[in-house]
């Protein structure tokens, strides 16, 4: 024990002290505080039916009718239990509180991926820090992104894990290969996977030419023999969670159109225009070494401070204090201090100062092929990020390459670069100490990579506005309706937005002054490293605590104190109106509301207290998405309310800020008996007939469904009826009586990947009523209806998915037991 103490002393100071880092920095946890995330808010709204049956039954609903009239689960909360990775998450998760939990793992994967690249541990925990940091990964900390925080975690050891494997380490290397791949996969945020498996393809690209070259061809074959089934292996431990995704996914709003009418929606994926909506602005990529070059977030915040131009400016106009006028014009006209391309933004990419210095620096002197991928991969994936700013690359990815037009805000692409900058920042390091180079030559290359640097920060500290307007591409626009506020007043309007001008270029300076003074900092250090003025391990902690500082500070910016409440009020940070009370006490088990308070089809607050046709999902079902865009946004569809079982249309005075609540008397109620039946050829003709039809009384049906229904039998009688008895989400129980066959309507969504409908214990067929609806044909006399969600895609997912995480960890038994035999045998 005391030898693995010894040999291992190292690693676990480094390790606590990436703990205490992380409780510094989030320090309200210590007073029982959580982050205030809006997306986690949003979620917890989404998740409300499934955590109360969770709570109710000891099992997690498959289905919920909270959203969208009902939609599956699988993207909002599932129960995973046969799914090992589940396990590690929930470890983390219960052992740290959120989000130490995820910063640590941010850490800790990257420390493992620089010490598997041979770089001294207190480098490699430098490393680490300048990954870790990087502003991206803090932001959507902020935003509540948790999903993507986690996944973007355990790339940096799935990179370590393929490269032991490459390096002869078969087991172990594939092993953990495998392990991280789960987890990686279990954070569900199949972008960021994507994202690090196109990184992944060019780096196994190159060392597939090298053992080409080399003549090493038997040897690597068999190293990639064994990433193919750690690959496999980890698809398997989540075969529940990617075979359910991969089926809800064809059917989401990332599948194909059912509407041939609409030519943007023609293909199979999302439109260019929703993918492309987050690119990153060409000119914006020098945030990764000044972060406030653009402004910093959309923000008014350096604009409301009395030293601005800008307030001093409108002072002198309103002679008052203008905070009020700011936040107008931020409101009516976009008056803001982020001047980039992007509808909006939390922050910007900072890499650091340090670490850019260096990323230039190790393009100079690192020899390891590693330099190339870490290149080739950043100038891609940079291309691929400026989406609609710079499209010939991504349009060519959009159109041909495999599921790229599965997934949107382009910009998010730079979180895998975020990883290869400190990579080659820190193998430069790695090359000074490893004496590969005249001091003389290290020295000229380490001043010409600060040049190159620390120059351009100082042009900009000098001459802001000769290298950048400072201006938004509607600057003019902006200047038009601001002279109609102020009556036709130009040079008010001219002032105001010459002093914005400088407000950015101010902010711009200031950092641009800020880097300069870290990458001198930076290359003292590293220059100090080079001519051995200072102790070698010495040096390398002051370089770390350099980057540290200049990665919190900006940090700061965008994730500090301020974003942390009392769990108590995050508990109760949607507060039951009057209108609320008033729905809740209605005891029907299912309706739903339309809340026209809230931006209906993009707020997620109704569904923390009722069933909606609204909320908020960024992967909602296609054929509800297309009735929202035919039926329910340019106009309300009262017809398609009315099939919706829309009880309660709630809505606010826009004067008085008071709501209201109406009661839809015209409401069609769960379940119904239609006494005719309108067969369409497609889904145009279907989206076009229920734009005017009688919901109660009428059903449109697809011919498809035609040899389903014996139109003979069709007609309703005056005596049939039909009631929903029971309400589970995923488990619906009707009673009917009918003295002939009948067609009913129920006012549930139609999902045919795992819902099966009973009558009387035996299973029967159902079709697609009104695009969106189930229908069916039922027998005459009083029998009883029931709807199950019995997804195969689950239930047999799970039975692999335990297969498989007793086969990983078998393989990391074995791994741990070969490596420690192999050890001894030395």
């Amino acid at each position: 024990m005391n030898n693995w103490l010894k040999a291992n002393g190292t690693h676990l100071a480094i390790i606590g002290f990436f703990i205490v880092i992380c409780f510094v920095y989030f320090s309200p946890v210590l007073q029982g505080k959580a982050p205030a995330q809006s997306d986690v808010l949003q979620a917890k709204a989404t998740a409300k039916e499934i955590i109360e049956y969770k709570e109710k039954d000891g099992k997690g609903p498959l289905w919920t009718n909270q959203m969208f009239g009902g939609m599956p689960a699988y993207q909002i909360w599932v129960q995973h239990p046969y799914n090992g990775a589940t396990y590690v998450i929930n470890l983390i998760t219960a052992v740290f509180p959120d989000p130490v939990g995820v910063v640590f793992l941010y850490l800790l994967g990257a420390y493992l991926l620089f010490c598997v690249l041979k770089i001294n541990p207190w480098l490699a925990a430098a490393g680490a820090v300048a990954f870790a940091f990087t502003s991206y990964n803090f932001i959507i900390i902020a935003a509540g992104h948790s999903n993507k925080a986690f996944a973007i975690a355990f790339c940096a050891p799935i990179i370590a894990g393929v490269i032991l494997t490459l390096r002869g380490k078969l087991w172990m290397g594939a092993s953990l290969t495998a392990l991280f791949l789960a987890l990686e996969i279990r954070a569900n945020h199949i972008q960021m996977t994507y994202y690090l498996m196109i990184a992944l393809l060019i780096f196994i690209g190159i060392e597939v030419y090298h053992a080409v070259k080399e003549k090493r061809t038997q040897q690597f074959g068999k190293a990639l023999a064994f990433l193919f089934v750690a690959m496999l292996l980890s698809f398997m431990v989540n075969a529940g969670k990617l075979w359910t995704t991969y089926e809800y996914g064809k059917e989401s709003n990332r599948g194909a159109s059912n509407l041939t009418t609409d030519a943007a929606e023609a293909q199979n994926g999302l439109s260019k225009e929703y993918a492309y909506g987050w690119s990153q602005g060409v000119g914006e990529s020098f945030t990764f070494l000044i972060p406030n070059l653009y402004g910093g977030a959309t923000s008014i915040e350096a604009l409301v401070n009395p030293e601005s131009h800008t307030y001093k400016t409108l002072q002198g106009i309103t002679g008052g204090d203008p905070t009020g006028a700011i936040s107008q014009l931020a409101q009516q006209i976009g008056l803001q201090q982020y001047w980039g391309e992007k509808p909006g933004t939390s922050g910007p990419y900072y890499f650091g100062a340090i670490v850019c210095f260096l990323f230039v620096f190790g393009l100079l002197v690192v020899r390891s092929r590693l330099k190339w991928w870490i290149l080739g991969t950043t100038i891609l994936f940079l291309l691929l990020s400026f989406g609609k700013n710079f499209p010939i690359v991504s349009d060519f990815f959009f159109a041909y390459f495999p599921m790229y037009n599965k997934f949107r805000a382009v910009e998010s692409i730079l979180a895998i670069v975020g990883l290869m900058f400190p990579l080659l920042a820190f193998l430069a390091v790695k090359e000074t100490q490893d004496g590969g180079f005249e001091q003389k030559v290290l020295v000229k290359k380490l001043t010409i990579a600060a040049g190159i640097t620390g120059g351009f920060a100082l042009l900009v500290a000098l001459m802001p506005t000769a290298l950048f307007s400072f201006q938004t591409a509607n600057h003019q626009q902006m200047l038009q309706a601001l002279t109609q506020m102020l009556q036709n007043n130009v040079g008010a309007a001219q002032s105001i937005l010459a002093a914005l001008v400088l407000d950015r270029s101010d902010l711009a300076r200031a950092d641009a002054l800020r880097t300069l003074l870290f990458i001198a900092i930076g290359y003292g250090v590293v220059w100090a490293m080079i001519t051995k003025k200072m102790n070698m391990q010495f040096a390398v902690i002051i370089l770390g605590l350099a980057v540290l500082v200049d990665m919190w500070q900006v940090d700061r910016r965008y994730l500090n104190n301020s974003n942390f409440a009392s769990k108590t009020d995050l508990t109760n940070h949607f507060q039951q109106r009057d209108v609320d009370n008033l729905i809740l006490s209605d005891k029907d088990p299912n309706f739903r509301v339309m809340d026209l308070s809230i931006n209906t089809f993009q707020d997620a607050s109704t569904s923390q207290f009722h069933k909606t046709i609204g909320g908020y999902h960024a992967a909602k079902l296609k054929r509800y998405q297309e009735l929202i865009d035919n039926q329910l946004t340019k106009s309300v569809n009262q017809d398609v309310l009315d099939m919706l079982n829309t009880k309660y249309i709630i809505s606010q005075n826009p004067q008085t800020g008071s709501y209201s609540m109406n009661r839809n008397s015209t409401a069609a109620g769960n379940a119904w008996i239609v006494q005719s039946v309108q067969f369409v050829k497609d889904a145009d003709e279907e989206m076009k007939a229920i734009s005017s039809f009688d919901p109660k009384n009428e059903a449109i049906i697809d011919e498809r469904f035609k040899s389903m229904i014996n139109s003979k039998n069709v007609g309703a009688d005056p005596t049939a009826s039909i009631k929903l008895d029971s309400y589970h989400p995923d488990h619906l129980e009707y009673s009917y009586s009918a003295p002939r066959d009948v067609i009913a309507v129920f006012s549930e969504i139609y999902y045919d990947k795992g819902w099966n409908m009973y009558v009387d214990g035996a299973k029967k067929p159902y079709f697609r009523a009104d695009y969106v609806l189930r229908a069916a044909q039922l027998e005459s006399g009083n029998h009883k209806v029931e709807f199950k969600f019995e997804p195969t895609s689950y239930y047999l997912g799970e039975k692999i998915s335990l297969v498989g995480s007793i086969l990983l960890l078998a393989a990391l038994g074995f791994a741990i037991y070969s490596d420690r035999k192999t050890k001894m045998a030395v």
